[in-house]
């Protein structure tokens, strides 16, 4: 793969470093309304917009970023819902058949549909048990081998003892959350969600990919999933979010004064709440101060909840592919892209907000993380269903993203399509396209490779990753 000398602009702290090429230049209104957004922020290093940079509707912050603060807890910054996330399985099995192939995706349907229930559903205990234990709950709940958790982002488990604890997060969480929580738990759906049939293309690094349990010509399952219901219904608790679906105002109109208001201590501290979460804004919050713990405690049981979820669907979908293909199963990686993390950052503690976009710690912040330590932190960077995608591994020049990879390339393949400057595959390579409502699967002709090329040699050209197999994809769910 060729790697063009990219463009990036070396900003000074309070402006935004942009990560981009002569081929694909950042939209310079979002990134003018990013830098809107932390012009009065604490910041620890400039921000940053990765490839995969642009604004969706009714979303405050740009896609594709990562902002590090040093006191200050900015809910816009991030995802409302976080743990949404990427995974990807090695099947040791040949390509399956077409016939193997729409039997999988219908068992996939009838035990995780699009709508109503799901196969899965909690009792209220082991709600409260996924937020505080996350991936241990999930490994005992759905029988998974606890070793595969060192392929998981902070092994599955977020500790809520810094923060108050997980006996503070049972007292204060509303039932009602937890009521909803239980249902549909360890699901996939529509949307830019997926389910998607693969083969290792390219393999780049062969020594790596060997560690990581990759090699060509080798069958993956890569699918992306959100962190459940729970992850967007706490999000929303902590101020007014400008996505604010219907049923959550509903909701939070019960929630809220429950979980803030009746569990205030004093006169003083309802101000404050009320001025925290009922303005009809959502300011910055205090990291060192009871709110900033309380935000923080839910933050992480929001994630424990989402990698617990994320969990149940691998365990799901490696029992399908055993019953359909009869092919044994390993976890590659599973990483989340919506995410607050406190990091060191420039030598100092800092609060690091990730929105679409994954983190990705080079060898030498993976002490202890197995063969992780060796190759440095996973990172799944896919194209669309009509591209290739790739997996890549986190390289020692991360830090001047921090520690941030984009978690895809789709929007960059939409501009390079619409301006001519991608067009149809060369090889004449397919994908046979499942929906959810049951409709007979349709061949879709693949573009080629441009797009999804020039992001990662962006991000390989600053040296963020390198770039460990290129996978195809030959069917999929979405």
């Amino acid at each position: 793969m060729q790697v063009p000398m990219p463009l990036l602009n070396q900003p000074p702290d309070d402006q935004v470093r942009v990560f981009e090429s002569r081929d694909h230049v950042l939209d310079e209104e979002a990134t003018a309304r990013l830098a809107a957004l932390v012009k009065d922020a604490d910041l620890a290093a400039p921000p940053v917009a990765l490839p995969d940079f642009h604004q969706e509707k009714n979303m405050e912050a740009p896609c594709s970023i990562a902002v590090a603060t040093r006191e200050f807890i900015r809910p816009t910054l991030s995802n409302a819902a976080v743990n949404c996330g990427m995974a990807l399985i090695s099947l040791d099995v040949e390509r399956p058949s077409e016939s193997a192939i729409t039997s999988f995706y219908a068992r996939i349907r009838e035990s995780m549909p699009a709508e109503g229930g799901s196969s899965t559903r909690l009792s209220g205990r082991e709600v409260m048990s996924a937020c505080i234990d996350g991936s241990s709950f999930a490994t005992d709940r759905f029988q998974l081998d606890p070793a595969e958790l060192a392929r998981v982002e902070e092994g599955g488990r977020m500790d809520l003892d810094p923060y108050g604890g997980g006996d503070a997060f049972r007292r204060e969480l509303p039932a009602l959350i937890v009521q909803l929580a239980r249902l549909r738990f360890g699901t996939v759906g529509p949307s830019n969600h997926f389910i998607e049939l693969q083969r290792v293309e390219e393999v780049f690094e062969p020594r790596i990919a060997e560690l990581l349990g990759i090699r060509p010509g080798q069958i993956t399952l890569q699918f992306h999933a959100g962190g459940g219901v729970l992850t967007g219904l706490v999000g929303r608790m902590f101020g007014r979010r400008t996505d604010y679906p219907r049923k959550h105002r509903a909701i939070m109109s019960l929630a809220k004064p429950a979980y803030h208001l009746i569990t205030s201590r004093s006169l003083s501290e309802i101000r404050g709440r009320r001025a925290l979460y009922f303005s009809g804004s959502c300011p910055p919050i205090p990291r060192h101060s009871r709110e900033g713990d309380r935000y923080m405690l839910a933050n992480a049981a929001a994630m424990n909840y989402g990698f617990a979820f994320r969990l149940a669907v691998y365990a799901r979908l490696r029992q399908i592919a055993e019953q359909t293909f009869g092919a044994s199963s390993e976890l590659i990686v599973d990483s989340p892209h919506d995410t607050l993390y406190e990091e060191e950052i420039a030598g100092a503690p800092a609060l690091v907000h990730r929105y679409k976009v994954a983190r990705s710690f080079p060898a030498s912040r993976m002490s202890g993380r197995g063969v992780l330590e060796h190759t440095g932190q996973p990172v799944l960077i896919p194209g669309t269903s009509r591209t290739s995608s790739f997996l890549a591994v986190a390289a020692d020049g991360a830090a001047g993203s921090l520690y941030s990879t984009s978690h895809g390339t789709g929007s960059i393949i939409h501009d390079f399509v619409r301006r001519g400057l991608s067009g149809p595959n060369p090889q004449g390579r397919e994908t046979l396209r499942f929906r959810y409502s049951g409709e007979a699967p349709v061949v879709v002709p693949q573009f080629d490779d441009r797009a999804v090329d020039e992001a990662m040699s962006i991000l390989v050209g600053h040296g963020i990753i390198r770039p460990v197999a290129r996978l195809r994809p030959f069917a999929v769910l979405t």
